[in-house]
């Protein structure tokens, strides 16, 4: 399964401005992009209809989403700390027998 890429506003503008242009075809430039080519259209579509406001944040992310990221990080690495304490228990509980 393929994480979603998130791209930045300033992406997404110079992408429309790119497609704008005209220079290369919209397969050809979201190939070299690395977006779906309908996707570039919609950036331009959003575009239109919102002007300045098109693109505010960073997509879907947002920051209660980094929290959960940032906690579940957390989390993995105290599972780990906890795992090694276990086992260092365990191999000094041996050595008193």
């Amino acid at each position: 399964m393929n994480k979603r890429k998130d791209f930045s506003p300033e992406f997404k503008r110079e992408a429309v401005r790119l497609l704008d242009a005209g220079q290369k075809p919209a397969s050809d430039l979201a190939r070299e992009l690395g977006v779906r080519r309908n996707q570039l259209y919609k950036w331009k579509e959003e575009l239109v209809k919102q002007g300045a406001g098109a693109f505010p944040g960073m997509g879907r992310r947002s920051a209660g989403k980094d929290e959960v990221t940032r906690l579940r990080k957390e989390l993995e690495r105290v599972k780990e700390e906890r795992d090694i304490l276990k086992k260092a228990a365990a191999y000094f509980a041996k050595e008193l027998k």
